[in-house]
């Protein structure tokens, strides 16, 4: 039996996380032909193109922000609530995990210390940074400057932060 030739869209974007929105909206499909063996021919696969949606998602304008909604979020979990992807007033192009794992190569990396990681915990579960104003709260400004413009720019690369 001579094998059948199916069509498979495949999109041309990988990983929407690491492009802009603009981009994934007007994603273009590639269209491949394969050979499948003739057991699989009552199947189509990639038949309906109409049926694919990319969410639109809105990406942070600063590390802060994004740091203060993956705290919000994580304490939200930790309360007892259940986290859906992009079900929220605003769709974020990410989940709360994603930004403490780029916390924690930069923490494997050796770019920011233990320190930093505590003080960005403990102002993010009070959802307001340090104020330098206040003489108590200048050594923990800087540190919480310091970690957030490190952990900005991986956030930028992955397309979290604009």
């Amino acid at each position: 039996m001579k094998p059948k030739k199916w069509r498979l869209m495949l999109a041309t974007v990988c990983n929407p996380w690491f492009s802009n929105i603009a981009t994934l909206q007007l994603a273009s499909f590639a269209i491949w032909e394969i050979e499948m063996p003739g057991r699989l021919a009552g199947a189509r696969i990639g038949a309906n193109r109409s049926k694919l949606s990319l969410p639109r998602t809105e990406p942070f304008q600063t590390a802060e922000e994004a740091w203060l909604w993956t705290m919000a979020a994580l304490r939200a979990r930790r309360e007892g609530a259940r986290y859906t992807a992009n079900r929220g007033l605003v769709g974020r192009p990410c989940e709360p995990d994603d930004v403490v794992r780029c916390l924690d190569a930069l923490y494997r990396r050796r770019r920011v210390d233990l320190v930093h990681a505590r003080i960005l915990r403990i102002w993010g579960e009070r959802q307001v940074p340090p104020n330098p104003a206040y003489a108590n709260e200048r050594c923990d400004f800087r540190l919480w400057r310091e970690a957030l413009e490190r952990l900005e720019w991986p956030l930028r690369v992955k397309g979290i932060v604009i």
